[in-house]
């Protein structure tokens, strides 16, 4: 756990681990490939509390045919129908794949509950039912790892103003992150309720501080690669081959073509 006002990492030393820690990812893929594992990383936690940054990070340099971000929108009617796991499971990994989920099936423990998008006992439903449902995905031999974000009030109030000001960001935050900040001591209960139901020894929750977003994201690579026995696994040999001799071919004149206008030229 980090401190209360531990020093910030410097930039340096922050871009210098992440870098290690996203090659040794890159040798995680390259593992989980080779076995056919199947792994499951859920991202949960407060808005603004930085997992779409982390998982930016985890994902960075890995090869999207393996690893990739499930992030899914509200639900259809038909999958309201449905039963509620049903439009996860469609997304769970098969052999040699890597799922990052961006919020998951703790959606109903959390904002559903909170804002009353669910029933009570909808909900209750949910506490009994989702240790049942990872111990299932544990047993079939998926490697399932939960990060819950936390973040303090006032960081992620900090936050949320400066989404608000930045036009690059200001798509980040939508009135429901907003509601968050009247809805805190609410979302706080229902966090505790679903970790009192949902921490098991099969899938257990490890909780990331992240105040510090490079600390957190640091952090929390570290512990996934550290929670996975895997090994590494030597790439095939390569060689660029040599380029043949031209036999004659000529490129169309430019002026046949349609370019893209050089806008740098006018910086």
């Amino acid at each position: 756990m980090t401190e209360k006002g531990a020093e910030k990492l410097t930039r340096k030393t922050y871009e210098k681990e992440l870098l290690r820690l996203q090659t040794e990812l890159v040798q995680l893929q390259e593992w989980v490939r080779a076995e056919g594992a199947r792994m499951v990383v859920v991202f949960e936690g407060r808005d603004a509390a930085g997992k779409g940054g982390t998982i930016k990070r985890v994902a960075e340099h890995l090869n999207p045919r393996v690893a990739r971000i499930a992030a899914l929108p509200k639900p259809t009617e038909r999958e309201r129908s449905q039963w509620y796991f049903q439009r996860y499971v469609e997304h769970l990994p098969a052999a040699g794949e890597i799922v990052l989920f961006d919020r998951s099936w703790y959606n109903r423990a959390g904002v559903e509950h909170v804002m009353g998008f669910c029933t009570k006992e909808e909900h209750q439903l949910f506490l009994r039912h989702c240790p049942i449902f990872e111990r299932m995905l544990v047993e079939a031999g998926i490697v399932l790892r939960k990060y819950w974000f936390s973040v303090s009030d006032t960081e992620q109030q900090e936050r949320f103003r400066k989404r608000l000001e930045d036009p690059l960001r200001r798509w980040k935050l939508s009135p429901m992150d907003l509601e968050s900040i009247t809805h805190w001591e609410a979302y706080s209960r229902a966090k505790d309720e679903m970790l009192v139901h949902t921490d098991i020894a099969e899938a257990p929750w490890f909780v990331v501080e992240s105040d510090d977003k490079r600390r957190a994201r640091l952090n929390m690579i570290a512990h996934l690669l550290g929670s996975v026995p895997y090994r590494e696994v030597p790439p095939p040999v390569l060689e660029l081959p040599e380029r043949p001799k031209s036999t004659g071919y000529e490129r169309p004149p430019r002026d046949l073509q349609t370019y893209v206008p050089d806008h740098a030229a006018s910086l």
